[in-house]
Formats: C-alpha cells, sequence, structure tokens
C-alpha cells in the first residue's frame, strides 16, 4: 500500500484527509456518548491563536482510531467546551448517498482499466493484495488508481482494528450534537474527491505502485504514527509522515497538503476578523511541518503557541 496515502490516512482521512473512501464514513455513529479514553502521558499536540476578542484552538486529529486508545486531556476538554463553534475538515461525512455518487463519477473509469495502466508485475502485487479481502486484481480493474489506494489503506487499517466512527471527527461531531455546538467545514466531501481525483493518471498510478511494495509495512508504520501523534511528538509526524510524503509524491503533497493548508490559512485569517471561540480539529500532517497551517499563519503575522500538556 502506498506510504504516501497511509500517511494522507494518519494525517488522515485519511488519511483523512480525510480522504479515507468517504463511503467508510458515511455511517451513523453510536448514539451513547461514551467519555474519550484518557491520553496516556502529555496527549495530542493542542495550539492556540489569540487577539483582542478571538480564541481559535488548533488540534492534530487522527481520523481512524482504535476505540481505546487515548487522546482526551484537560487542555482539549478545556478547549472543547469554550468553544462557540465547531470547525472540522468537512462535516458531511455521513452523507452516504453523495459518496456513493462521488465515487461514481470520480472514482469509476470503464473506458481506462486499471489492467490497461499497470505492468504485470503491478498487477500480481495487486492480487496478492486483493487475495487477503477475498477479491481479485480484477475486482479493482474499472476503478482509477486513486480510488484502489483508498480502497486498500481502508481495509488494511480496519483489518487491524481502526473505526472511522473512533476516529476524532466523528466523536467531536456527537459531542457538538450532544452540546448544540454549531459544526462548521472548511470544505466539502464533493472537494475533497475532485481533489484526489484531480491528480495526474501517472501520479496516481506511481502511488499505487510504490504502495504495493510498502503493502507488509503498514500495521507498524500506523501503530508508530498513532504513538507519536497520540503523545503529541510532532517532529515524528513531520518526519515520517510530511516529509516523506513530500519526496516520494510531490504531487499528492501539493494537492492533499500544501493546497489545503492554504485554503483553510484564508479562512482562519476570516474567522479571526470576527470575535469569539473556535475549536479547530484537522488531520495531524496539516499542523506537521514547514508548509502547516502554524507555519502559513505565521507568515501572515498570525502567532499559533503551543499548549502545554
Amino acid at each position: 500500500m502506498l506510504k504516501s496515502t497511509r500517511r494522507l490516512f494518519a494525517s488522515a482521512a485519511a488519511i483523512g484527509a480525510l480522504f479515507l473512501a468517504p463511503a467508510a464514513f458515511a455511517q451513523q455513529a453510536p448514539a451513547v456518548l461514551d467519555p474519550i479514553p484518557q491520553a496516556a502521558g502529555q496527549g495530542p499536540a493542542i495550539w492556540v491563536i489569540r487577539d483582542e476578542d478571538s480564541t481559535l484552538y488548533l488540534f492534530g486529529s487522527f481520523h481512524l482510531l482504535r476505540p481505546t486508545t487515548g487522546w482526551s486531556t484537560p487542555q482539549v476538554e478545556q478547549a472543547f467546551a469554550s468553544a462557540d463553534e465547531i470547525w472540522l475538515e468537512l462535516t458531511d461525512i455521513d452523507d452516504a448517498t453523495q459518496a456513493q455518487q462521488l465515487m461514481m463519477q470520480h472514482g469509476l473509469s470503464p473506458d481506462r482499466p486499471l489492467s490497461s495502466l499497470l505492468t504485470a508485475e503491478d498487477i500480481a502485487a495487486l492480487d496478492q493484495a486483493a487475495s487477503k479481502m477475498g477479491a481479485t486484481a480484477a475486482a479493482f480493474d474499472p476503478m482509477r488508481p486513486w480510488l484502489v489506494s483508498m480502497q486498500l489503506a481502508l481495509v488494511q487499517m480496519v483489518a487491524n482494528g481502526f473505526d472511522p466512527n473512533a476516529g476524532v471527527e466523528k466523536i467531536l461531531m456527537a459531542r457538538a450534537a450532544a452540546l448544540g455546538k454549531p459544526l462548521k467545514g472548511f470544505e466539502s466531501m464533493k472537494e475533497q474527491i475532485e481533489l484526489m481525483a484531480g491528480m495526474s493518471e501517472e501520479g496516481q498510478v506511481e502511488m499505487l505502485r510504490a504502495g504495493l511494495k510498502d503493502l507488509n509495512e503498514t500495521p507498524e508504520e500506523v501503530e508508530k504514527l498513532v504513538q507519536a501523534w497520540s503523545t503529541g511528538n510532532v517532529a515524528y509526524i513531520d518526519q515520517d509522515m510530511v516529509q516523506k510524503m513530500k519526496t516520494q509524491s510531490p504531487e499528492a503533497y501539493d494537492i492533499m497538503l500544501t493546497r489545503r493548508n492554504a485554503n483553510w490559512t484564508r479562512q482562519i485569517k476570516q474567522l479571526l476578523e470576527g470575535s469569539g471561540t473556535a475549536f479547530i480539529a484537522v488531520g495531524a500532517a496539516h499542523l506537521a511541518g514547514a508548509d502547516s497551517v502554524q507555519s502559513m499563519l505565521a507568515a501572515e503575522g498570525i502567532q499559533s503557541e503551543r499548549l502545554p500538556n
């Protein structure tokens, strides 16, 4: 499975980026609001931005988690409780009908079957990966390479105990609804899928090919990323997720991180022009590295302060 795709899921979404096969998220989370498991140690990183009449919290999320993964801290709880509104990458992840329509529109290419884009060696590797889910490479033939990468990554993570309904976004959405806090999204499911589908065919194939070579490394890498995220090790996320993605798949890095971070930076600037308190949760990779949201805000003269854990 593709390293850069895995790292996106871890950032995200799924990586969420979300980009975690939105159909997997398009299901209702449990109605019961169980307590979030407490983080062991300092917990995930959280930042704050303040001006005269605004307070914005930035929290790096993980889109799929095991239900037992601890990530709640007093800082996170206080920040969320104080927020007038909650901002996520997107808020329409429960829309199964839209997800299916978008996948059909942007994820299939029967006139350009996957087998026509891959080498015999690639197809053999895909066949081996597919066999672990009771399928063959032929089952993926109508799909575009980006969607195949998403499906393989999602199945691999779910098989190792990761659950979209245990991810930060689904938990926060349920809590915001229960408390009557408005939910806002920086983008829509449609925009996210169109970004991924807008990658060049060559870039998509390159991602899938590289990922198939790394398939067996996935569980261990994700475990390390979850550990780094849950203990606030932003440097590890930058090194193992962000920088490697930038090197190995620069097109995906530009589309899925740099461009989106710039878009969110513009929206955060607009939030600061108003007043009140907002809790912002986006994939952890967006808050790490030289092209992070905080770095882009700093270039605009807006400073972020990491809160002590």
